[in-house]
Parts: C-alpha cells; structure tokens; sequence
C-alpha cells in the first residue's frame, strides 16, 4: 500500500478537524486509499500556524504538545479521490489540493521512516500488523 508523508499536527487535523484537501505544489494521478504518515518534523512556529489556520477554517482551538504528538510513523489512512487546482474547501490553499474522503485513524501508531512523495509500504508488513485498506 502505498503512504503519504505529511506534516504534523496537519496530519492530525484530517482526523480531527475535517480536513478534506492535502495541499501540494505538484498534481497526482494517485486515486484510492492511502496510508498517511506523521513526519518527524515539526517546529513551534509550524504548529503555531497550523493551529491557527485550523481554527480559522474550523472555529475550534486545537492544542498540540510537539513532545507527545506522534510523529514518525503512520497514524491512519484517507481515500484520495481528486485532485484539483481550485476548490471551495477553506482547507484549500495550495497550487493543487488533493481531495480526501473517509479518514480512518489508526488504533495504534506504527513508527516508520517516511520518504517525499508517495511511498510503499510493503503489504506483507501491513499484514503482519493487522493494516490495511
């Protein structure tokens, strides 16, 4: 199955706060479910802004403590369904937004080294650890 690094707490917030488009400078073909990765990085000015753009958008104050958010492995899986270069999601800010439907987090974090771009993860890894779509 293939996975999808992306920043914390962004990552989070496709869970928690509707997060509906994962914003990108490039376009994918990419359609289907797909693992999403919690990068390790993450500095207090990046949260900051993330947090205030979330509730911006949502009207909710999320908090996230950078020593406890799980970073460096996947926390769930989302279904892209499109990509565009425009949309009406106030979540929509980049030059192309790929649009999630369907986020499932998952029960348990399963640390992982994350990659750019799309990566694979292997499916007999992801059968061992009782994942999958």
């Amino acid at each position: 199955m293939i996975a999808l690094s992306i920043r914390q707490p962004w990552a989070n917030m496709i869970f928690k706060a509707g997060k509906d488009i994962e914003n990108r400078d490039w376009p994918t073909k990419v359609r289907g479910r797909v693992l999403i990765h919690a990068s390790k990085g993450c500095t207090h000015a990046e949260r900051d802004d993330a947090l205030d753009f979330a509730e911006i958008v949502s009207g909710v104050r999320y908090t996230v403590d950078l020593k406890t958010i799980e970073r460096g492995g996947i926390v769930g899986s989302v279904e892209i369904i499109d990509c565009v270069s425009e949309s009406k999601s106030p979540w929509f800010v980049g030059r192309y937004g790929f649009v999630l439907r369907d986020p499932k987090p998952l029960p348990f974090f399963i640390p992982w080294k994350g990659r750019l771009g799309f990566f694979d993860i292997p499916d007999s890894t992801l059968q061992l650890l009782d994942v999958g779509g």
